[in-house]
């Protein structure tokens, strides 16, 4: 018989709380045979979280991805279309777009010509439109891509899937993909760092550069070129760096005991970005001090000390990779021309976005190269999306400006193991879609990996019981890109 104590127990323990248990302590059971302690038993998870470096020798080793949020339109920086000049004002063909699905284009639209001039520039011959003349005295070192494609056409979901292989939140960012296959060694910086600027933050979200299920630690952390440079890493008012040092040792040890009672590798994760935080609070304030830079260097980037802006980030990319960072993503808001306003067009809005970003862009290659860095960094520019050739005229307004586009746009890349000066892919006579070579978004994330070292299709981790990766089930290298 049983006692009252026991009575009560079985009381409580339900059929749902059984069979939960039992699964739990078999699960342990087989861990614990094959490992002799609870102190091995984690280290097996953690190390099972992680991987060993990269497959292969690496082109590069760091990626800096300049995402121009909001998509530019390809058509007025990148396709000169004799064609679409020749027919401006007149309505699209209907072939072309029967049951096409447009974010904002309603009715029978009229095609519009870009108002601007094109040149071809350097040895390569690449076509760039005049609002961009400082990548024109870079064109022999970038390789273009003008095929590329998208499975989304509204901007959270795109820049998503442009971050992470996947529309919805929760999957990790491909700067979270490459810190977890690089392993997350003993430095003063995250491996993974967000720099942003323009109007706001990406419509996507902070879920653009998350580790979804990944350990956290390998998430992407925000720099702020103005104020605190990163958030509650400084100690507080009245809290001296010996007392922070005391505090973060007396929580490592509570996390130690709660580690070896729970074997939860998200708890190794908070140690470690505790001790991350505090080794920051010295090196982060050196890092974002760009004061210091030459004269020459703040001429040729446009910068300005104390501001927020994109040419400050650029150098700061160029300051973190300096460093040893492996992935730096700088996000500037507010390509998203549809026309539905003065500045919000591609007479207006379009060449302001350009005045804001083109030198500064240019300058981190020039910079790169001259340190001897562009050979190891890859530097990859692009949105979401691209713009249709068609007038959207939303709500009849006259401002020219374009509806999303995901059939083809335009990104360029540089450094890193890329071929310079390489032009891959072509679109129509209308610039609609893709003639020759398309280029996924799975397809470029398959390149990016490869160039830092790794087989995208065996850079994966196990969640709920399959194995993802960031390519999903989709993905090929191009190999016009490789050097």
């Amino acid at each position: 018989m049983f006692d009252t104590h026991d009575s009560d127990a079985l009381r409580r323990f339900t059929r749902r709380t059984f069979f939960k248990e039992v699964g739990y302590g078999v699960g342990s059971l087989a861990l614990l045979s094959m490992l002799s302690d609870p102190a091995q038993a984690m280290a097996h998870l953690v190390a099972s979280a992680q991987t060993k470096g990269p497959h292969f020798a690496p082109k590069a080793k760091s990626v800096i991805f300049l995402f121009m949020a909001g998509a530019p339109s390809q058509l007025d920086l990148f396709e000169d279309k004799p064609m679409l000049v020749k027919h401006d004002g007149q309505p699209v063909p209907d072939e072309l777009i029967k049951g096409e699905r447009f974010a904002f284009v309603r009715g029978k639209p009229l095609l519009l010509a870009s108002p601007y001039k094109y040149e071809k520039v350097g040895q390569a011959g690449h076509v760039i439109s005049e609002l961009l003349p400082h990548l024109k005295s870079i064109a022999d070192d970038v390789a273009i891509v003008r095929s590329m494609q998208t499975d989304q056409f509204n901007h959270a979901p795109a820049q998503l899937f442009m971050n992470t292989g996947f529309q919805i939140p929760g999957r990790p960012s491909m700067g979270s993909w490459l810190t977890y296959g690089l392993g997350n060694d003993k430095r003063d910086l995250p491996g993974f760092v967000v720099l942003i600027s323009g109007i706001s933050n990406p419509d996507g979200g902070k879920s653009c550069w998350g580790s979804g299920f990944l350990p956290t630690v390998y998430q992407g952390v925000e720099f702020r070129s103005q104020g605190e440079p990163v958030l509650f890493v400084e100690n507080p008012d009245g809290v001296s760096s010996e007392v922070r040092r005391d505090s973060l040792d007396a929580l490592r040890d509570l996390n130690s005991i709660s580690q070896q009672q729970q074997l939860d590798p998200e708890i190794e994760t908070r140690i470690a970005q505790y001790e991350l935080a505090y080794r920051m609070q010295t090196s982060v304030p050196e890092l974002m001090d760009i004061s210091k830079e030459s004269p020459e260097t703040h001429a040729l980037y446009g910068t300005e000390p104390g501001k927020k802006s994109f040419a400050n980030n650029c150098l700061l990319a160029r300051r973190l990779v300096e460093r040893g960072v492996p992935f730096v993503q700088l996000y500037h808001r507010g390509w998203d021309h549809h026309g539905d306003s003065e500045s919000n067009d591609i007479k207006h809005g379009l060449p302001e976005l350009c005045r804001q970003t083109d030198q500064a862009a240019a300058a981190l290659i020039k910079d790169l190269k001259q340190r001897g860095l562009l050979d190891s960094t890859l530097v990859v520019w692009g949105g979401e999306f691209g713009r249709t050739p068609m007038k959207e005229a939303r709500g009849g307004v006259t401002f020219p400006g374009r509806d999303h586009h995901p059939r083809a746009f335009t990104m360029w890349m540089a450094g890193g193991g890329i071929k310079p000066g390489v032009a891959v892919g072509s679109t129509d006579e209308l610039g609609y879609l893709v003639g020759e070579d398309p280029v996924h978004i799975h397809d470029l994330h398959a390149t990016i990996l490869h160039l830092m070292g790794f087989d995208h299709t065996r850079l994966t981790y196990k969640f709920q019981g399959r194995q993802f990766r960031l390519t999903d089930v989709s993905g090929n290298l191009v190999q016009a890109l490789l050097a």
